[in-house]
């Protein structure tokens, strides 16, 4: 049973170790961008909720975000476990995505953050703007996304750091090289609930 959330600055490779770590793991990817594509096309009512939003050019409501996710993570295919990618984003998102695991009697597993630098992050987004003629793709507009993703995910990563659940990552390198890296930050997180439930048994031991 996994269940993982996966943080990362817009081009840190997010999505394709999100896609690696499902294989590895056999539980599915569930990205918000996802959720939202196969809801509108399949024309749920959360989808076409959804399409009049984005069709007036208008932010999508955090209720109908949560909503989405929800009716997602109870579907068959991750019962056994997921990882979300993009969502939560704030700590509201934290709160609400807490109370869906707890109906279940479930929480979260661990959350791994992939970093890199950000000047480093800029240049490959830039040179991918270039190659798919993208004019949006500018260096200041990508500047601007790495800080507000920063000011957004900063209060998480001090949420999950306190729950002992966030290990941070490298995204830096060959993509297989990073994809090892998270894994081995997923066994570090495993043996150390591990160590934690030893200590409780022995202390119940010894109380007993």
């Amino acid at each position: 049973m996994t269940r993982l959330v996966l943080l990362g600055p817009p081009g840190a490779g997010k999505g394709t170790q999100a896609a690696l770590l499902s294989e590895r793991l056999g539980v599915p990817a569930i990205s918000t961008g996802d959720i939202f594509r196969a809801n509108v096309a399949g024309e749920t009512e959360l989808g076409l909720t959804v399409k009049r939003y984005l069709d007036a050019g208008e932010y999508v409501p955090d209720s109908v975000t949560n909503a989405m996710v929800r009716d997602r993570l109870q579907q068959p295919d991750a019962a056994a476990g997921f990882i979300l990618d993009g969502y939560p984003r704030t700590t509201e998102q934290v709160r609400e995505l807490d109370g869906m695991l707890a109906e279940s009697g479930a929480q979260l597993d661990r959350v791994l953050e992939i970093t890199a630098d950000t000047d480093e992050l800029v240049r490959r987004l830039v040179a991918r703007g270039q190659a798919q003629g993208r004019s949006d793709d500018t260096e200041d507009v990508i500047r601007n996304r790495q800080r507000v993703y920063l000011e957004q995910t900063a209060p998480l990563v001090q949420v999950y750091s306190e729950r002992a659940v966030l290990r941070s990552v490298d995204g830096l390198g060959e993509v297989a090289e990073v994809t090892e890296r998270l894994v081995q930050a997923l066994d570090a997180v495993v043996d150390l609930r591990e160590i934690r439930l030893d200590d409780v048994r022995a202390g119940d031991a010894v109380a007993g």
